[in-house]
């Protein structure tokens, strides 16, 4: 039903000028939705829709869909931002991080598909990046500096 609902939503957001809350609720109850104002809220919290102005000033709601690129970018953001040092020790690749962000920069790196990374812990500052094999450590640090000048 959710998922019927939410697919109803950006039908009607493509197909009218939507700009409040309360028009696209009274649409989905046309269109046979029973919903609450809370619903339609969550929904676009969910969605992540937005809204953009018009050329005559009125409000309307969009789907914002966020490209491959686009998070890949937000990822390297992420590595750029909190990455301080690295170092290896054989097949572990030790990464130093500003403190705090050590956690976020594990993420990022897992969201980067590095696929000579095993799998990683990381606990205020420091990342251990357990890694394939020697050779892979390098290959992965000489990606990650590259990663840090673009």
């Amino acid at each position: 039903m959710k998922t019927e609902r939410q697919n109803r939503i950006l039908d009607l957001i493509v197909k009218k000028e939507i700009g409040t809350q309360e028009e696209l609720m009274e649409e989905l109850n046309k269109a046979g939705y029973s919903v609450t104002q809370a619903t339609v809220s969550r929904d676009i919290r969910e969605m992540k829709l937005t809204k953009v102005a018009l050329s005559d000033g009125k409000l309307r709601y969009v789907a914002y869909r966020e490209t491959e690129d686009d998070l890949t970018e937000k990822y390297k953001r992420i590595f750029r931002d909190g990455f301080l040092s690295m170092d290896n020790a054989q097949n572990i690749l030790v990464i130093r991080t500003v403190s705090g962000m050590a956690m976020a920069v594990a993420a990022a790196l897992d969201h980067m598909e590095l696929h000579e990374i095993v799998g990683s812990i990381a606990g205020d500052d420091t990342i251990m990046c357990a890694v394939r094999s020697i050779d892979d450590t390098i290959s992965l640090m000489n990606k990650l500096e590259e990663a840090l000048e673009n």
